[in-house]
């Protein structure tokens, strides 16, 4: 450990859990269904790392129309049903978090009820305390504004320059780097389209890992600094 202990900052859809392809899934599904035609590629590259109210505001000024309130509710429903049999912890994670002795917490985008779901299905509750979980709701702007993470940084005690970002999208990189945090853009979730990495890889992230043995090594670099 570092003399001068860091934080680690974990986002959870697509790097803790391998949910977003899950979550892209359902929202295509219930999107093309309300008249929003719309590929897996183009939702994953545009909003994975979003809230929904975020989402919604984009498609509306793209399609023109009004997204009815009651379809991010519909996508939840259908993205969570397939959790109970299709979710898993990203390979490898659990053991990072158990050789990991730094302090951590999650900042996601995901509502309260989603990230409670999946911590106990992915078996990874046990990781986190309940005051160590952020989420969007509690700021005013999402990702890519740097908000939630200097509130999740406030809440724990540690000023931005000794925290280090863990992210799969490019809003939460964007997000992390505007807080002035390390930052490591992680892409080993089901839901990675190559454009996707290589927009990772120009936008300023820190360091690059495709798996969690790759992220241990970039941690134990960031953390010696």
């Amino acid at each position: 450990m570092t003399q001068d202990p860091k934080l680690l900052i974990f986002d959870f859809d697509g790097v803790l859990v391998d949910s977003e392809y899950l979550a892209v899934r359902a929202e295509q599904r219930v999107l093309s269904e309300a008249g929003f035609e719309m590929t897996e590629d183009d939702i994953a590259n545009s909003f994975v790392g979003r809230s929904y109210p975020d989402m919604f505001a984009i498609l509306e000024e793209r399609f023109g129309k009004p997204v009815p309130e009651e379809l991010g509710e519909r996508i939840q429903r259908e993205a969570v049903a397939s959790f109970p049999t299709e979710l898993q912890a990203i390979d490898g994670m659990k053991d990072l978090l158990t050789g990991s002795s730094e302090a951590r917490c999650i900042a996601t985008s995901s509502p309260a009820d989603r990230l409670d779901l999946s911590l106990d299905v992915a078996g990874l509750r046990s990781f986190f305390k309940p005051e160590a979980l952020f989420l969007a709701e509690y700021v005013e702007h999402g990702k890519p504004a740097p908000d939630l993470f200097l509130y999740a940084a406030d809440h724990m005690g540690f000023p931005p320059e000794r925290c280090i970002v863990i992210e799969d999208s490019f809003h939460g990189v964007t997000a992390a780097i505007a807080a002035q945090m390390d930052v490591v853009a992680f892409t080993a979730g089901k839901h990675m389209r190559p454009p996707m990495v290589e927009r990772l890889k120009t936008v300023g992230a820190t360091k690059l890992a495709a798996s969690a043995a790759e992220l241990e090594g970039c941690l134990d670099e960031l953390l010696a600094k």
